[in-house]
């Protein structure tokens, strides 16, 4: 208490010039309307400005919410696109599938699974990645992954809430491709060099070309038809096959992977076995 008194004792006079100033200030802004006007002006930019920045501060706390928000929409809608389904045989009487179909009348064949990207690799020359979906939520080996930009991986093994994907980005990784101006159909494989560029090979030298060309998936290949791979960065005639070996940027940037899709195959067992079928007879 002491102190207290003290402390006002020495700082009286500064104390009682700061009330009286206190006090002009608000006998002016009152009874003086242009200074009143002014200092609504000033008080409305100064309020709103703080306004400004605690919106952004807030809505910095809800991107996480906001983001899972975003994933579950973009789920939905690409489990709904025409790309997912086949329209049944019509000219048969009876149609026997055990395939979920959809109300329109059309098969479904793929189902996305949004997943988070929990640990990645890009510096070996044998890359995996690792997401948060698992066995519980119906992943399976042999699902391949995409993302928002397109090729990511296949799964390689799973637990019962994760899952283990073989990134592009492997030495042992092979996608079939195909080149969406022509048509041609080759194999995307990496060198375990550039995580920047992965190689596109058996595209014979017939073929018309250019830098920029797009690749996307073939309908050979386990991941869907038309997903884009990346854009041809170069060309290169390999001497010892005649075709070419092209040098393809990849549309991921494998080094920023966060959220991908696991996709599921629904007609897969029914190929595999009857390819497996075939192959015994031989």
């Amino acid at each position: 208490m002491r102190n207290l008194f003290a402390f006002i004792r020495r700082f009286s006079v500064l104390m009682f010039f700061l009330l009286l100033q206190a006090v002009s200030f608000a006998l002016l802004f009152r009874y003086n309307k242009f200074h009143q006007a002014a200092y609504m002006d000033t008080a409305g930019e100064i309020t709103g400005a703080m306004e400004v920045q605690y919106s952004k501060v807030d809505g910095y706390f809800h991107l996480k919410k906001e983001n899972q928000d975003l994933r579950r929409r973009l789920n939905e809608l690409q489990n709904k696109l025409s790309e997912n389904f086949q329209s049944p045989d019509t000219t048969q009487r009876i149609v026997s599938d055990s395939i979920p179909v959809d109300t329109t009348g059309t098969l479904r064949k793929y189902l996305y699974m949004d997943a988070a990207v929990v640990n990645n690799s890009v510096t070996q020359p044998n890359n995996y990645f690792t997401v948060h979906r698992g066995s519980k939520q119906g992943v399976e080996p042999g699902m391949v992954v995409i993302s928002s930009n397109g090729v990511a991986g296949v799964v390689m093994d799973v637990s019962e809430n994760f899952a283990t994907v073989m990134s592009m980005l492997n030495k042992q990784s092979r996608i079939s491709a195909r080149l969406k101006k022509t048509g041609e159909s080759g194999r995307i494989e990496w060198d375990g060099v550039n995580a920047r560029r992965v190689q596109l090979r058996d595209i014979p030298k017939s073929v018309k070309l250019k830098v920029g060309d797009t690749v996307l998936t073939s309908q050979y290949s386990d991941f869907p038809a038309g997903i884009m791979i990346g854009r041809i960065q170069k060309i290169i005639l390999e001497q010892s096959t005649n075709n070419y070996l092209l040098q393809v940027e990849p549309s991921n940037d494998f080094s920023r992977l966060q959220n991908v899709f696991v996709v599921a195959n629904l007609q897969r067992a029914e190929q595999l076995e009857l390819e497996k079928r075939v192959k015994q007879k031989k």
